[in-house]
């Protein structure tokens, strides 16, 4: 599965400050650090005052999700068909689905400080879901669930508890420090999920 392997600060600064500020804390912290914060390329400056279409929108909401989440178009696709075939609102269902990866779970539980790190820790199967060990990030975890540190990788093992020391945990995930270990305690609202993106936009972009 082909995925982008350029510069992740120059997808960032095609959107808002909100936005960058928002994104992996890695990606943040280098926008922060920054002294190009401006959109790339020569008229950079002047494409911040530029209007979009309703079309433009759509696609700028749809992108900025991909590029949080670290999915290709296929796997946005998918959770969109998804979404819309379960019960309840189709935008607050996109979220949950792309909130319940694995991947973003190691994130959101500060095991990480970037979906790509997370998703190494997955696949490299440190982790396991319910006793079951797994290396595919994108399996969608639901409440109840429990993922466990398991690699007998000590350097692995060091890097993970600094980083959970250094970061704080999302509300619906209950996570243990001391044993490595994260339970879904519930899907998250859409109050709950700190990105600012309209997720409505996203639903109209598929639905055309």
């Amino acid at each position: 599965m082909s995925r982008y392997t350029g510069p992740k600060l120059r997808k960032i600064r095609r959107f808002d400050e909100e936005f960058a500020l928002a994104a992996d804390r890695s990606t943040a912290t280098k926008y922060v650090k920054s002294h190009r914060k401006q959109p790339p390329g020569m008229h950079g400056k002047t494409s911040i005052f530029r209007k979009h279409t309703g079309y433009g929108l759509q696609l700028r909401e749809k992108q900025k999700a991909r590029i949080f989440y670290h999915i290709t178009e296929k796997q946005m696709r998918r959770y969109y068909d998804m979404a819309t075939k379960k019960s309840g609102s189709a935008s607050e269902n996109l979220m949950q689905l792309l909130e319940s990866r694995l991947d973003n779970v190691i994130y959101r539980a500060g095991f990480a400080n970037s979906h790509p790190q997370a998703r190494q820790w997955a696949s490299h199967r440190q982790f396991s879901v319910n006793g079951q060990k797994v290396n595919v990030p994108s399996i969608l975890v639901k409440p109840g669930d429990k993922i466990e540190f398991i690699a007998t990788n000590s350097k692995a093992k060091d890097i993970i508890s600094a980083l959970a020391n250094d970061n704080k945990p999302v509300d619906w995930l209950k996570v243990d420090i001391k044993s490595l270990s994260i339970e879904i305690k519930n899907l998250p609202t859409r109050a709950e999920i700190d990105l600012p993106i309209n997720e409505q936009l996203i639903i109209e972009f598929y639905s055309r």
